[in-house]
């Protein structure tokens, strides 16, 4: 009984070992992604196949229709406050892509930007202004769709556009399902969305005890130990 005791204990604790090695980033992240589909809500089902995949490393993602992005952008800034201003990101393809734009600057002007906003193909908006954030576009300008994005008046982000006009593989229509890019994006999420580690507690030091100080002899024996030496040196009389 004994020894299949043990063996059970020793069981429970390698799966728990093992759960904690595949599954660390479900207790590392924090933080929500706002996931933006284009016309229709019915095309843009890369964004669902990404969301999944964020699903899977434990970070909080979920798939809009775009037409939401402004009841969106007030939960998201209500919730960051909420929970310590955790970070915010924002993803969208197509007509998604131009709204994460517009969720963008509502965010910012409620007074908490994104942290991270790709935007995969915008269509109409070709420029950000109004918001902070970080922002990586994926486009490609000979698809008859794809858009460059600038910076406008007061934007305080950081603005990456990524043409990619020589991946013949992607157009408009499958921008967003690429394989290569949802890693890159996942990568770049997984970053900000990692807690921040809490310093360890710092012991407290014994206080100094300094040593007493010899004390001075008293008179009586410097008296004393003056006549000796005296003594000593006179020499006896006969």
């Amino acid at each position: 009984m004994k020894a299949g005791a043990r063996f059970v204990c020793a069981l429970v604790t390698a799966l728990i070992l093992l759960s904690a090695s595949l599954f660390p980033a479900q207790a590392q992240s924090y933080g929500r992604v706002y996931l933006m589909r284009g016309l229709a809500n019915v095309f843009s089902q890369g964004m669902d196949v990404l969301a999944a995949k964020l699903q899977q490393r434990g970070i909080n993602a979920q798939v809009y229709e775009y037409g939401q992005w402004q009841a969106l952008a007030d939960e998201a800034v209500a919730w960051s406050r909420a929970n310590g201003k955790a970070p915010i990101v924002i993803i969208g393809h197509s007509l998604g892509a131009d709204t994460a734009i517009t969720m963008a600057e509502r965010m910012t002007s409620l007074g908490l930007p994104p942290r991270l906003v790709f935007t995969f193909d915008p269509v109409g908006e070709t420029q950000v202004a109004n918001t902070g954030g970080k922002f990586i576009n994926y486009y490609q300008s000979n698809n008859g769709f794809g858009k460059r994005l600038s910076i406008g008046p007061r934007f305080t982000g950081q603005l990456v556009n990524r043409n990619l006009d020589a991946m013949g593989a992607i157009d408009h229509f499958n921008i967003e399902k690429s394989a290569a890019l949802h890693a890159e994006v996942i990568s770049a999420i997984a970053a900000v969305m990692r807690r921040p580690s809490r310093p360890k507690p710092v012991a407290p030091t014994a206080p100094e005890v300094s040593a007493p100080a010899p004390s001075a002899p008293s008179a009586a024996a410097t008296t004393s130990d003056a006549t000796a030496a005296h003594a000593v040196s006179q020499p006896a009389v006969r």
